[in-house]
């Protein structure tokens, strides 16, 4: 792993934060930051609903930004931290991108593309295996989504 000064919870908090701007903007509460040895290169929060894209999850955007940042598809020696587990299409493109580490908040039962529903990122047939940790800071990115959600089905007054 690339040699990170602080714990992961210091990089969490900053995927929290970005997952709180897209609260903000009344999109799925998921933020992704991507660490490399010069710093964050890439960092955003889902913005599906902002930029009509289905593609426009955090993950996918973060990678856009790191790869621009190393000028390079290959995001070797990096981290990606997220909030909520990657999907099927996110976990894909961290294969394709070669991250090495992905380390996430709550896990994603139903639709999870790490570890839950599908296991993209440890496909035997598949030729990059990132190691995954999850569940660090899990209690505060989960309740972020169990908010929005409820808030969402709660009919409106």
């Amino acid at each position: 792993m690339i040699d990170l000064p602080l714990p992961h919870e210091f990089y969490m908090d900053q995927a929290l934060q970005q997952a709180r701007l897209a609260n903000e903007q009344d999109e799925v509460p998921v933020g992704a930051v991507i660490m490399h040895a010069d710093g964050m290169i890439g960092r955003s929060f889902n913005q599906v609903e902002t930029l009509k894209d289905p593609t426009a999850h955090a993950e996918i955007l973060a990678i856009t930004q790191a790869a621009a940042a190393l000028g390079d598809w290959r995001l070797t020696d990096t981290v990606l931290y997220v909030t909520k587990e990657p999907c099927a299409m996110c976990a894909g493109a961290i294969v394709l991108a070669r991250i090495p580490y992905v380390i996430f908040g709550a896990v994603d039962p139903k639709r999870g593309g790490a570890v839950s529903a599908f296991n993209i990122l440890d496909h035997p047939n598949l030729n990059h295996h990132p190691e995954v940790i999850s569940g660090i800071m899990e209690a505060e990115c989960r309740e972020l989504l169990q908010v929005f959600f409820r808030r969402k089905r709660t009919p409106c007054e």
